[in-house]
């Protein structure tokens, strides 16, 4: 077994492999990189869902709209959907990303359970915006950081329904069912 199978990159290696063009942040800056992460920035358009209950089954309309200047206060105990300034990928490693802690401690979770990606996305990410509180977010705030991991084992690469993402993606939860199946 390799011994550098499943190990974080530090700061130092994300920038070596960024140069290299085996991880994609763009843009970059230097000044984002952390001991072993990145810090990447909210974006400035957010959608949420128009209709309630959503349904997976069904594709959900959601209304698009942009934080001002001022900022935007989220509203506790709804979701919102954000995406990140960076496009960010890597077909050599397994990205994950969690908020900054300086965010999650001001009650503001960046990701509900979706904080794996996948080798070979390349794209915006969506982030799930989900405030315990009434809080202001502005655009171009650093909001959350991601990590990379080197895999062990033969790499098959994302080619999924959200590749390429940019702007919030809604959930394409319905493409997983025909129209006879049912969900398990």
């Amino acid at each position: 077994m390799r011994t550098d199978a499943h190990m974080i990159l530090t700061g130092h290696e994300i920038l070596r492999e960024y140069v290299a063009h085996r991880i994609l942040i763009e843009p970059f800056d230097v000044d984002q990189l952390n001991p072993n992460s990145y810090n990447f920035r909210l974006g400035e358009r957010l959608s949420v869902y128009r209709n309630h209950p959503v349904d997976p089954k069904q594709q959900n309309p959601v209304t698009p709209f942009r934080i001002p200047e001022h900022g935007l206060i989220l509203r506790p105990h709804r979701l919102y959907l954000a995406h990140t300034i960076e496009v960010m990928g890597s077909d050599h490693y397994a990205p994950t990303f969690a908020a900054r802690s300086s965010v999650a401690r001001l009650g503001l979770f960046i990701n509900l359970s979706a904080s794996l990606g996948d080798i070979g996305f390349h794209g915006q990410w969506t982030l799930q915006l989900f405030a315990a509180q009434p809080l202001r977010i502005y655009s171009g705030m650093r909001i959350g950081q991601i990590m990379w991991w080197r895999p062990q084992g033969e790499i098959v690469l994302y080619n999924g329904k959200y590749q390429g993402s940019t702007g919030p993606c809604a959930s394409q939860s319905f493409r997983d069912y025909n129209n006879d199946s049912e969900v398990a």
